[in-house]
């Protein structure tokens, strides 16, 4: 139990719906769903895509997602890929004989086709009960109406402005600047897209006057995207990948998604004594920094579309970790993994719901990088994700940029099980950051006793390039432990992701908690 004589967040606790989100108006709309009837799909649904409103810099139609579902009465957990491919047009020979080394971040090249609306319509017409016109009610009446913008929204959408170029700086900034906290946002051409979808599916969204709408901003700016490339979008089913680590098993999205990343890093962690450690001291941290550099190491050679990710059992292997684990020195920094060259991000949200007969959603929705590619559509103004520079250009590389490919995501959706039961649908958000979010949110659970909240709330690190980001939270002579053991420690400006969780207890209570880093809340009814 927390001290609450301190600041901080208790569980909240409820018996016939949850959801745990990053802003609270999406929080309230999937409540409303589930009160209306919808099951936990249609509230997930109907709360991310209002997140495209509340929160423009960090998801939106023009971007990807995952999701993992366990229906109700069944503890299967199946996965949807809803991310994008690079156009037929394009690959990483056009890029490096025009002298790039890496997909440059705010190009049409960088603008894989956005997937999520494909995926939306999908699990909506297969899973869902209410339909595309009631779920996508709230964010219609919101992007019209317009949303208040929070504090955490306000400061990141300033941090991240100079990426819109274009008529996206007429759609999404106010007098030429970022809005403060307390303005209101309004985004009525996005209202007109989801009316369309709402009456006539995924098909108004992906051929007709949309799609040319965003197709034409791509061309103009060099894009080699066509009509084709976007009525060709199509979601797709997929089985989850999972390890256990003592006693709880943690199940991920297989590649393109790095959830394989967190599996390796437990599988790691495994082979320490985790819990004789303080929580928040230097040894925990460093061997998690060391784990970190050594799961990632293996993202960076093997990870990409599925379709070319052709070593995941190796990098699943229990021998793998094994021999990964000797590699570690407990006192001091071992070397860094190579260089990643296609490029990671911080910038997503992460709604997960869980209703009152038991279905469990963990979904998580990006565009990428901060406001994406900055580009955004003339008239409907749909802001467009720039996931292709997680392509990398290396010749012959898994993940080489390659014309209808997927490009290797950071988002990955989360969910534990304990017994062969569905115990939490949970997510870390953080771009690259999300693997050792996961491991650390599961550690935390299991070698410390921590409840879901206190898991989430607890001080985060994270060895990131060679620079090792360690949260205010850790004090200053932990940091100098770090120092001398050979870490370039660094208080990070920002902090360090976000977290969302809801456990499924025995009795039928659900316990939802939400991360102080955001602006968001868990909330039940």
């Amino acid at each position: 139990m927390r001290d609450f004589q301190l600041p901080g967040r208790s569980s909240v606790l409820a018996t016939n719906g949850m959801c745990a989100t990053s802003h609270p108006l999406a929080a309230k709309t999937a409540i409303d769903i589930l009160e209306r009837g919808g099951n936990a799909m249609d509230a997930a649904i109907a709360g991310a895509v209002l997140l495209g409103i509340c929160e423009p810099q960090m998801t939106g139609i023009g971007g990807d997602c995952f999701v993992l579902y366990s229906p109700a009465g069944s503890d299967e957990v199946h996965a949807i890929n809803g991310s994008g491919r690079a156009p037929q047009g394009l690959n990483s020979g056009i890029l490096r004989d025009a002298g790039e080394t890496v997909v440059p971040l705010r190009s049409a090249h960088a603008v894989t086709i956005p997937a999520a609306m494909d995926a939306f319509c999908h699990l909506s017409e297969t899973v869902g009960t209410l339909g595309l016109d009631a779920i996508l009610a709230p964010a219609i009446r919101y992007a019209e109406e317009g949303v208040v913008v929070a504090p955490r929204v306000a400061f990141d959408w300033a941090n991240d402005a100079e990426t819109l170029q274009g008529k996206a700086r007429d759609f999404f900034l106010m007098d030429g600047k970022a809005p403060k906290a307390g303005a209101l946002f309004r985004a009525p051409g996005q209202a007109d897209v989801l009316r369309r979808v709402a009456k006539d599916g995924r098909d108004a969204f992906y051929t007709g006057e949309i799609a040319d709408d965003m197709i034409a901003a791509l061309n103009a700016a060099g894009g080699t995207h066509t009509a084709d490339d976007f009525a060709a979008v199509k979601c797709t089913p997929g089985d989850p990948i999972s390890t256990t680590y003592n006693g709880l098993e943690l199940v991920e999205h297989a590649p393109n998604g790095q959830g394989a990343t967190a599996l390796l890093m437990l599988n790691i962690l495994s082979h320490f004594d985790i819990a004789s450690m303080d929580p928040n001291g230097a040894e925990r941290a460093h061997i998690e920094a060391e784990a970190t550099k050594l799961a990632y190491d293996a993202r960076n050679r093997f990870l990409a579309d599925p379709d070319h990710t052709a070593r995941l059992d190796h990098m699943l292997a229990p021998m793998t970790a094994q021999k990964l684990a000797e590699l570690i020195d407990p006192t001091k920094v071992i070397y860094d993994p190579v260089p990643l060259s296609e490029a990671v991000h911080k910038d997503t949200i992460y709604i997960t719901v869980v209703d009152k007969d038991g279905m469990s959603v963990s979904l998580i929705y990006s565009i990428f990088h901060g406001f994406g590619s900055g580009i955004a559509s003339d008239k409907f103004g749909i802001l467009l994700q720039n996931r292709g520079a997680g392509f990398t250009l290396e010749e012959g590389h898994a993940n080489e940029l390659k014309g209808g490919k997927r490009p290797m995501h950071t988002i990955i959706p989360g969910m534990i099980k304990q017994d062969g039961k569905v115990l939490m649908p949970f997510g870390v958000m953080g771009g690259a950051y999300q693997p050792c979010g996961h491991a650390r949110f599961v550690s935390n659970q299991v070698d410390f006793g921590m409840d879901p909240q206190a898991a989430v709330d607890a001080p985060r690190a994270f060895s990131d390039n060679g620079i090792f980001k360690v949260e205010s939270g850790y004090t200053d002579a932990v940091r100098a432990q770090l120092s001398d053991m050979g870490h370039r420690v660094e208080i990070p400006r920002t902090a360090i992701g976000g977290a969302q969780a809801i456990k499924l207890h025995a009795d039928g209570i659900l316990e939802g908690a939400s991360d102080p880093r955001k602006d968001g809340c868990a909330l039940g009814y």
